[in-house]
């Protein structure tokens, strides 16, 4: 057996494997004989059958799988021992009038090699990374929520202006039908106030969707659609009254306190906000570290530069889904996929220098640190290791959840990497302020 690589330009090369009937032949008359020993052909005893009439009904099949198997096994062997940064498989060279009768054979394979680069981790320009904190205002807001929540609720015979109203948002032709729950306080502009203030119960209200509420979560609760796409809807829908309450506020004592956060945990309103505030910047940190992954994945994806050997990987696209693909399709994958492609090789070079890959005991202490956080929700404060041990034993004894682990703890590692080696400016911003500059 023979393999050759030949290089056609830093991106794709071809490999050609030449395999002689002498690499194969031992094989395929062993398992012929093999055959011979267990066939049923009618008209010879078991094991009596002749070696002619075995070749001639199985030789082909096996010839064909033997020399497949050793092309497979010398291909990978050869990429392995070669060290060669492929991308995505080897692809067959469609071979014309190809005889499987002959007794020596050549395949030709098309590869596509990774592009080598350099990443620069320290831009001029800082990269954002924000410090999310709870305002007054934000705190005041949540106090204010927490005082409905657990506030008391009284029926209305009609519709004020300190009315919650409860009802179903019908429109046929955008197939909308959804029962919803809103404060008066909630709508935008006084036609809007005014169409609603004195109804009744099974009163049915017509309005456009375009405006009518203040804020844009309460767009994704009365027509289970963002703000943009209400507006953009613009829709005359009716809304049919089935409930009016009036909310008289919770008043802030011990027992409100115990309810929130556990017996004699929080004394006060103003140990309250501390408490709050202390969620809040918990909460707060989970976006602004997942806001700094994306500032950081979409700088590396612009700045670092290289080619793709794009004509393969669309070929490569094509042969390798489930489905069949016809070249426009698998071109227009490409295109959609490659800035993901362009970062896995970023972020795998990344990996790759700096020793970041995840170890098997990372993984185990990662589990079952996530255990006993969950243990401790349930009030399970110092579980035994060994049930940690047992668990975390469990559930690593699941592929999917060992990937899904693995893909956790390695984006904590490289947010930690890049929180010590990018170039970033800090930002102290309020949560407002924040989706202001991120999302509008």
């Amino acid at each position: 057996m023979n393999i050759t690589k030949e290089q056609i330009d830093e991106l794709n090369a071809i490999i050609k494997v030449d395999i002689a009937k002498d690499d194969y032949q031992d094989k395929v008359v062993s398992i012929l004989k093999n055959y011979r020993k267990t066939a049923n052909i009618p008209g010879f005893r078991k094991g009596h059958v002749p070696m002619g009439l075995v070749e001639k009904q199985y030789g082909m099949a096996v010839r064909v799988d033997e020399v497949n198997k050793l092309l497979q096994d010398a291909l990978s062997k050869f990429l392995s021992e070669e060290k060669l940064d492929v991308l995505g498989n080897p692809l067959p060279k469609n071979q014309e009038n190809f005889d499987w009768s002959v007794d020596d054979f050549s395949f030709e394979f098309e590869l596509g090699m990774a592009p080598k680069f350099d990443i620069n981790l320290k831009p001029k320009k800082a990269i954002v990374a924000y410090d999310i904190y709870a305002d007054d205002k934000t705190i005041d807001n949540q106090l204010k929520t927490i005082q409905k929540q657990y506030g008391k609720l009284t029926s209305q015979q009609e519709v004020a202006k300190d009315s919650e109203v409860t009802g179903v948002f019908v429109n046929e032709s955008i197939e909308l039908d959804n029962t919803a729950t809103f404060e008066i306080a909630q709508l935008k502009g006084k036609k809007n106030v005014d169409a609603f203030i004195g109804a009744k119960v099974g009163d049915v209200i017509t309005v456009k969707t375009k405006g009518l509420f203040s804020e844009a979560f309460s767009y994704q609760n009365a027509f289970k659609k963002t703000e943009d796409e209400a507006k953009d809807l613009n829709a005359e829908v009716t809304f049919t009254i089935s409930e009016i309450n009036s909310r008289e506020l919770a008043e802030f004592d011990q027992e409100l306190f115990d309810k929130l956060y556990g017996k004699d945990a929080v004394k006060t309103v103003t140990e309250l906000k501390e408490k709050m505030k202390e969620d809040a910047g918990r909460q707060f940190q989970q976006q602004s570290d997942q806001q700094l992954m994306n500032n950081v994945t979409e700088h590396l994806i612009e700045a670092t530069k290289f080619d793709l050997p794009a004509e393969f990987l669309q070929k490569w696209i094509q042969s390798s889904g489930e489905n069949p693909m016809t070249l426009e399709e698998a071109t227009e994958e490409y295109n959609r996929s490659e800035k993901g492609l362009r970062y896995q090789l970023i972020e795998g070079k990344i990996i790759q220098e700096n020793n970041l890959q995840v170890t098997f005991d990372e993984l185990k202490g990662y589990t079952k640190d996530m255990i006993k956080m969950q243990m401790m929700q349930y009030g399970q404060m110092n579980p035994e290791d060994k049930e940690l041990e047992d668990i975390a034993a469990r559930i690593l004894g699941n592929k999917e959840e060992v990937k899904r682990l693995s893909e956790q703890l390695m984006n904590q590692k490289m947010l930690t990497f890049f929180k010590e080696n990018v170039n970033l400016k800090t930002k102290k911003v309020t949560f407002d302020e924040f989706v202001k500059e991120v999302y509008n």
